[in-house]
């Protein structure tokens, strides 16, 4: 189950603090030269959206929205708890932040991901994305994709 919530907040901010600590171990430097900031406010309503995924009550995964522009969003933020991968959890995770994406009235989404996120481009791929040109100077990422809604 996900639900909208803050991520600015508690649970939250605590699943956002293992994101980035996983972002500094995979890529060193990334801590003083991040490769994509993205505020809490940008992944508010109205125009974004933050989601808590919970398991037997326990929160397991997060993902965010952020406008770009008119009709386009960027999926940000992605997370899965590491006992709860490899069970569809990430797959469920973007189908819903797409779903959140159409609700808010987006006609396309795009994301980015990294070197080390080889199973986060997978499921990307696997899910629709197709490759664009890099559209948001993340030094980091090396996968670019958009999917119309």
């Amino acid at each position: 189950m996900f639900t909208t919530e803050r991520a600015d907040a508690s649970p939250g901010r605590e699943l956002l603090a293992e994101l980035n600590a996983l972002l500094d171990t995979q890529y060193p430097g990334r801590a003083a030269r991040p490769g994509s900031v993205t505020t809490p406010e940008e992944m508010a309503p109205p125009r974004g959206r933050f989601l808590v995924g919970y398991s037997a009550g326990r929160p397991v995964a997060i993902g965010g929205l952020r406008p770009l522009d008119d009709g386009v969003c960027e999926i940000k933020r992605m997370y899965v708890v590491p006992h709860a991968r490899s069970r569809g959890v990430g797959r469920a995770l973007l189908a819903a932040l797409e779903d959140a994406a159409r609700s808010l009235g987006y006609r396309r989404v795009r994301l980015d991901a990294g070197a080390e996120q080889r199973h986060s481009r997978a499921l990307f791929a696997d899910a629709g994305y197709r490759p664009i040109p890099p559209y948001n100077g993340n030094h980091i990422a090396v996968f670019f994709g958009e999917k119309e809604l």
